[in-house]
């Protein structure tokens, strides 16, 4: 009975025991793919990395290497054989060894480290050197830039860090399904995470120094080219400065030049001066102080100006024309002057005075009603034209008046003397308030002249002419309106000649005598012709 007892007691415990083992690899098995799949979720997480991937073509490269050098060895094995089947398989290797060294040259970055680009610290480009406010421009955008730059770094190794962690815990579930299933495969995938988890944390290491190198670098220029930037702005401030001074220095030396200048013309050249001496100073300040080497500046002008004043000659010639208009006084604002051109002839009244050319607003004249037949355009006048054409001044210095000329015609039996007379009292009658103004102003520019010939009284000459007797009248007249003074004096003279009986005045006519005689030997009814034409 104690026998049976203690064999129905052992039966007992080995299934229980057997029960307990059954259990227990029931366990682990549910445990070991609950492991693979975490590990799977981990590849799926880690299989876009960038580092992951150059790290899978590092791979692929040494993979490839190992069999390039095996197809080698077999090459080299059958390169004698002459056999058909030799030669076949030859050719495939041979065809297989060029796939093979194509797909190896794409790989070539990968040849020494997988890593090489992605860890090297990044060369920061030479930050622009700040000398002129517009620079700060250039400055900003650089730091901006280069700040991204880091920031894409960081993010690059952000993704290595992510990728180590990743690799840590693919490690750890491995070596617990090893430790749970000690096997052949399970070690080798765990010599193989510690192998890839070793390379990535030599990258990360790498990485790591090198992104704290640049990061210092960036630093260092931010902070260069911030305090340039701050230089650059305290001397853009300082020159602001100056110009403003400059600018209400040229706004009082206006203020004083229009209370105490009366006259218009020397206001407008005050005027004209003042901002011309105002945009010199203000662009040498600027010129000066955004110019390093001044002398290096003269000399690439020196030369520069003998080219660009043979290109543009012309308008060095229409400055230096510009310059002497303006300080030799011949011509100012409201003169009215006469250019001829080309055998064309051109009056008006200058209205401005620029650097390269005067501006003229033509007005009604003597030369509008005999040569131009129009009025009222403006003309553009380049003042080099002083150096090379004569121009009239109708207006100059204390000058407002003009010799005009006006010729009658009368016929040869007419009281020549009468008709100068009557020509001689017409003319002074309607020119003695001009012929009195040109009197003074010709006594004011004695000061200025040496004037021998001063008459300014109206004069009268008569000329034998083909067709009659001239009456040549010459008066002073203002020179902005002589029209209306020669149509005026015209008209009185025409009706003082019509009013005398022995004056007759001359015109160019036409007269057509037709006598008519009879023919003798023509019918009573024949028609008669003209036989004598003659013209006068």
């Amino acid at each position: 009975m104690p026998k049976k007892i203690l064999w129905l007691i052992f039966l007992t415990c080995n299934l229980l025991l057997a029960e307990t083992n059954t259990t227990s690899k029931l366990e682990d098995s549910i445990k070991t793919e609950a492991l693979r799949q975490k590990i799977t979720a981990i590849d799926e997480a880690i299989k876009d990395n960038l580092w992951f991937k150059r790290y899978g073509n590092y791979l692929s490269y040494q993979k490839l290497i190992e069999e390039l050098s095996t197809v080698d060895a077999e090459v080299k094995k059958i390169k004698n054989a002459k056999d058909k089947a030799s030669i076949e398989k030859r050719e495939r290797l041979v065809s297989k060894q060029e796939s093979l060294e194509k797909q190896i040259e794409l790989l070539q970055e990968f040849k020494n480290s997988p890593f090489s680009k992605m860890v090297e610290s990044i060369e920061l480009e030479s930050y622009p050197k700040i000398t002129n406010p517009f620079a700060i421009i250039s400055a900003l955008s650089y730091i901006k830039k280069i700040k991204q730059e880091s920031a894409d770094y960081h993010a690059r190794i952000d993704r290595l860090d992510f990728l180590v962690g990743k690799l840590r815990e693919k490690l750890a579930l491995i070596e617990e399904i090893n430790q749970i299933e000690p096997i052949i495969t399970n070690e080798d995938m765990a010599y193989e995470a510690q192998k890839e988890l070793n390379a990535f944390i030599a990258a990360q290491e790498i990485a790591s120094t090198s992104y704290s190198l640049h990061v210092k670098k960036v630093d260092e220029a931010s902070i260069r080219i911030t305090q340039d930037i701050t230089l650059q702005m305290k001397r853009a401030f300082n020159i602001g400065i100056f110009i403003i001074v400059v600018i209400v220095i040229t706004l009082l030396l206006k203020f004083v030049a229009k209370r105490y200048i009366k006259d218009n013309e020397r206001f407008y050249t005050a005027n004209k001066i003042i901002n011309f001496l105002n945009v010199t100073l203000i662009l040498l300040i600027l010129l000066f102080s955004y110019i390093e080497n001044v002398s290096y500046l003269v000399t690439v002008v020196g030369f520069a100006s003998a080219g660009i004043a043979i290109a543009m000659k012309d308008w060095f010639m229409s400055i230096l024309g510009w310059m002497v208009i303006i300080f030799g006084g011949s011509f100012h604002v409201g003169d009215r002057i006469k250019v001829k051109k080309d055998g064309l002839s051109y009056v008006g009244d200058i209205i401005d005075i620029s650097l390269l050319r005067m501006t003229l607003l033509e007005d009604i004249t003597l030369t509008s009603y005999m040569e131009n037949t129009r009025s009222g355009r403006v003309f553009f006048i380049p003042n080099n034209l002083i150096f090379s054409s004569v121009i009239s001044n109708y207006t100059h210095g204390t000058m407002r008046t003009v010799w005009n000329g006006i010729n009658i015609y009368i016929t040869f039996d007419s009281n020549h003397k009468k008709a100068v007379h009557l020509a001689r009292e017409i003319t002074k009658k309607y020119a003695k308030g001009y012929t009195d103004i040109a009197r003074k102003q010709l006594n004011l520019l004695r000061n200025q002249y040496s004037l021998k010939n001063t008459n300014v009284e109206p004069r009268i000459f008569s000329f034998v002419e083909a067709q009659g007797f001239c009456i040549n009248c010459w008066y002073m007249t203002n020179s902005y309106a002589a029209l209306s003074l020669r149509g005026t004096i015209g008209c009185e003279i025409i009706d003082a000649f019509n009013q005398e009986e022995d004056i007759t005045i001359a015109y160019q006519t036409q007269n057509i005598n037709i006598a008519q005689q009879q023919r003798p030997s023509s019918p009573p009814d024949e028609p008669k012709s003209p036989d004598e034409k003659s013209l006068f």
